[in-house]
């Protein structure tokens, strides 16, 4: 993929999606930042690409400040000189999954804060920097949730429901700019926050994988290989798009 020497900024980059997303994009020659709310975790997924001869740097960045994520692109530009990418990724969901009326208050001030107003707050800052360089590109991390209902998940369900939202009218806003915005959306993949589902009954495992049409879960290797070919030069006429990864369940 066309992102050789290319300047990356992954955020939630210590696990998961975003670990996978960083070395993907190192893989082919980027230069990648690395971020993420625990600097260890930020730090290991670096310390991963640097063993392999890429090039990399870790960042310890709350998404959720706006100030930090000022600091955040500062820095990047600061040591590269510009930033080409950046990948919204860092993401939470609620610590219990509930009904509506039983959700509690912090859970829905915690996932709004992180996945929606952190979006928010990354792409600002983000756009700002690639509006005066001329040229850039931003790929969100959505969510099969963002597209279609998931019960007891109201919170992460509303907040993946605005990344789409925000990806298509920051598309169209920019679009003549030489700013392209695009979003993947995940169906069931393995992660942390899988994890925690899955934990929530005995039987979830079978459940999930009885509406997959592949009836397996996607691997973050996966969803990295789309962000990455989003990025890259070869998409370069593809912009407010969301793209579902998902074995089929949105069928």
């Amino acid at each position: 993929m066309k992102v050789k020497n290319k300047v990356v900024l992954v955020t939630g980059g210590g696990s998961g999606i975003g670990a996978a997303t960083a070395k993907h994009f190192a893989d082919h020659g980027a230069k990648v930042v690395v971020s993420d709310v625990r600097l260890e975790k930020a730090q290991k997924t670096v310390d991963g690409i640097l063993s392999g001869n890429g090039d990399a740097s870790a960042m310890e960045t709350n998404v959720a400040d706006f100030n930090a994520v000022e600091t955040m692109v500062k820095d990047t530009v600061s040591k590269y000189g510009r930033l080409d990418v950046i990948v919204n990724n860092a993401g939470i969901g609620p610590i219990k999954m509930a009904k509506t009326a039983d959700a509690t208050l912090a859970d829905w001030d915690n996932v709004i804060a992180v996945n929606q107003t952190g979006v928010f707050y990354c792409m600002k800052v983000a756009l700002g920097q690639m509006l005066e360089q001329g040229y850039g590109n931003i790929v969100n991390v959505a969510s099969l949730a963002g597209l279609k209902a998931s019960p007891n998940n109201l919170s992460y369900s509303a907040s993946k429901f605005a990344v789409v939202g925000m990806t298509k009218s920051a598309a169209m806003e920019y679009a003549t700019k030489n700013i392209r915005v695009n979003a993947v959306c995940p169906g069931y993949t393995e992660s942390a926050l899988l994890d925690k589902l899955r934990a929530a009954r005995p039987d979830m495992d079978d459940i999930l994988k009885s509406v997959i049409p592949m009836k397996r879960y996607g691997n973050a290797i996966e969803i990295a290989e789309a962000i990455v070919w989003l990025a890259s030069d070869s998409t370069q006429f593809i912009t407010g798009q969301t793209i579902t990864l998902d074995g089929g369940t949105s069928l």
